[in-house]
């Protein structure tokens, strides 16, 4: 779950940045949860793509998986 203060602040300085005025008659916290929870959709739908091509569509290749945790344990030392 998004921080909806973390998110407010990053959305009114990329629309000042960008130039876009938010219109009379939108509320700027119900911008921000619409916002939060589109990006939230989007998120979750993310992961599972990604948890589909991680996990090889449900027939892990486990040898691949212990490279990619060797690469971390090499990276942390």
């Amino acid at each position: 779950m998004l921080d909806r203060d973390v998110v407010e602040e990053f959305l009114l300085e990329e629309l000042k940045d960008a130039g876009i005025r938010i219109p009379k008659g939108i509320d700027k916290r119900k911008l921000v949860e619409a916002f939060c929870r589109y990006t939230e959709e989007d998120y979750y739908e993310w992961l599972k793509d990604n948890f589909k091509s991680f996990f090889d569509h449900w027939n892990p290749d486990w040898d691949w998986i212990k490279k990619k945790i060797a690469e971390i344990d090499d990276e942390t030392r």
